[in-house]
């Protein structure tokens, strides 16, 4: 990352907002689609039956992170991967997967540890400057709450000093404190059994609740072990059960955090993977199926939000609601996640800190049953970003390109950590668009799902499927683009820029040759039974 003029502006301009640095709190939703969010003006979203649909019952009220939009701003395109894990390890290092080798689920490059096993490649092996260990260099406190989704990882090694995993990494050991659990009868995608009800599910993969009665897991807790259960004390022991929602969890350690941090006058980032937004099995309805579960009930009175305690009776997969949750859908998740980002802000104003914290909303990829996985046109990894920055000189819509790798530089900017020059990042810092006049930020977008590429610059787009569009003009549903199929009858323009996105993702195109970590002997092929 070199050091321009224009950086430099920003970096003045930051260092005019206070004496000591900023607080960054990023929050970063699982499987939403930018069209679910109603600043982003789709006519269709997404029913909870996972169909496309225009009914205003369905679609998401969130005045907090419209009003951040406005205050801030909101970016028209921002890309990640097409689903989870690439999409996370793109943030995490602000790296496409090229370096980093994770392409998609159930696709990750491969390296051999000290035991000779073949495992995933740690992100922290290919990648060793993690988006943690930026803050972390700055003298940042640093806490990451939620999912986690780093398969075979050491969780301590991300540069966070502290965490609150729901349900936590991939292989933990047996929860004691709950049993909203699908546990594998043989395999972790094969049938499983219900543990609270008994039930047998055919289709369904192992998993932990994230939502109620929820997997929590603490990491580097004050006075505890490194990896330890929650709850924790006798009253969090007496008050846990079905009525527990790991999403208040989540918020409540991170704030604790904070107000340990702002008692030490330590600036703090704070990384929130919340699970909302993503689906899960069904452990209240018995319907053993995967739902947006339902949430608490919150509502918006013009200027404040109000929960309602939730209020669930009964076990063994038997229950009552008693009217105190919503319906399931993700309009509802949605709305809980604004709910959340008000608390936030409460949370700053009390702390007295509101004028000196950069608050950030996006997500990893498409929406489950619309875009999630998916590589046709950009459903798999349109995603919204929101961002709200004391002394931003951009306010409201903003028409310009961001990948996910952006945010590594990008903290690297407000934190003042410098990037080795011979460290490569494909991500390009957005911080000198936010804080200067500067109108542009850069010409494409990319995004992978295994061998697939996928980019986007100003005027055409190359999906998965090989198919390219024509995205001169947005269409009412953000997604039906022309299609190219005569080069002969698009303008010349377009011709070129398609012979530039050509060259810029061939470098990029190493699924085939180099899939796994460099020295990594290729994996034996498995016998046919």
């Amino acid at each position: 990352m070199k050091i321009t003029a224009i950086t430099l502006c920003a970096t003045l301009a930051l260092s005019a907002l206070a004496d000591q640095k900023p607080n960054i709190i990023l929050v970063f939703a699982d499987d939403i689609s930018a069209r679910e969010l109603p600043v982003y003006g789709s006519n269709v979203w997404t029913d909870p039956n996972g169909k496309n649909t225009g009914d205003l019952n369905y679609r998401a009220k969130t005045p907090v992170l419209e009003k951040m939009a406005e205050d801030g701003c909101w970016i028209t395109q921002c890309w990640g991967a097409t689903v989870c894990s690439p999409s996370r390890a793109m943030m995490m290092t602000g790296r496409y997967a090229h370096q980093h080798k994770w392409w998609t689920n159930g696709d990750l490059g491969t390296s051999v540890n000290e035991k000779g096993h073949r495992i995933p490649w740690p992100l922290y092996e290919s990648s060793p400057l993690l988006i943690g260990h930026v803050a972390q260099q700055a003298g940042y406190g640093t806490y990451w709450a939620g999912k986690t989704q780093m398969k075979g990882s050491d969780l301590q090694k991300f540069g966070f000093d502290e965490g609150c995993f729901t349900p936590g990494e991939q292989g933990a050991p047996d929860n004691p404190y709950t049993d909203f659990v699908l546990k594998p009868i043989e395999s972790y995608n094969g049938p499983q059994i219900n543990l609270n009800s008994g039930a047998r599910i055919e289709k369904s993969y192992g998993q932990f609740s994230w939502y109620w009665k929820p997997h929590v897991r603490l990491m580097n807790y004050p006075g505890a072990e490194p990896l330890s259960w929650w709850p924790n004390t006798p009253e969090s022991k007496a008050s846990f059960g079905v009525n527990t929602f790991g999403p208040d969890k989540e918020l409540d350690f991170i704030f604790e955090f904070m107000d340990r941090k702002h008692a030490q006058k330590k600036p703090f980032f704070i990384y929130h993977t919340t699970h909302l937004g993503h689906g899960a099995h069904d452990w209240l309805t018995g319907a053993n199926k995967q739902s947006w579960t339902p949430t608490p009930k919150v509502q918006w009175d013009g200027k404040k939000y109000t929960r309602t305690e939730p209020n669930i009776t009964g076990d063994k997969g038997v229950f009552e609601f008693n009217d105190s949750i919503t319906e399931e859908g993700i309009h509802r998740h949605l709305e809980y996640i604004d709910y959340q980002m008000w608390l936030y802000q409460q949370k700053l104003e009390q702390l007295g800190i509101a004028d000196n914290t950069i608050l950030i909303f996006c997500a990893d990829n498409g929406t489950s049953k619309y875009g999630k996985h998916s590589p046709d046109r950009q459903k798999g990894c349109h995603v919204p970003l929101i961002i709200y920055a004391p002394g931003m000189t951009k306010q409201g819509r903003q028409d310009i390109l961001v990948n996910l790798s952006d945010f590594l530089p990008t903290i690297a900017d407000i934190t003042g950590t410098e990037i080795p020059a011979d460290y490569e990042v494909d991500g390009e810092s957005l911080w000198p668009f936010l804080m200067t006049d500067k109108s542009e930020h850069r010409e494409w977008v990319y995004s992978y799902r295994g061998p697939m590429q996928l980019i986007r610059g100003e005027q055409v787009m190359l999906d998965g499927n090989g198919a390219w569009w024509d995205i001169t003009s947005e269409p009412e549903d953000l997604i039906s683009y022309t299609q190219i199929k005569d080069w002969g009858k698009v303008l010349e323009g377009q011709r070129e820029e398609r012979e530039a996105l050509l060259r810029t993702i061939q470098p990029y195109d190493l699924h085939a040759v180099a899939h796994d970590a460099p020295g990594t002997p290729p994996a034996k092929k498995k016998k046919r039974k």
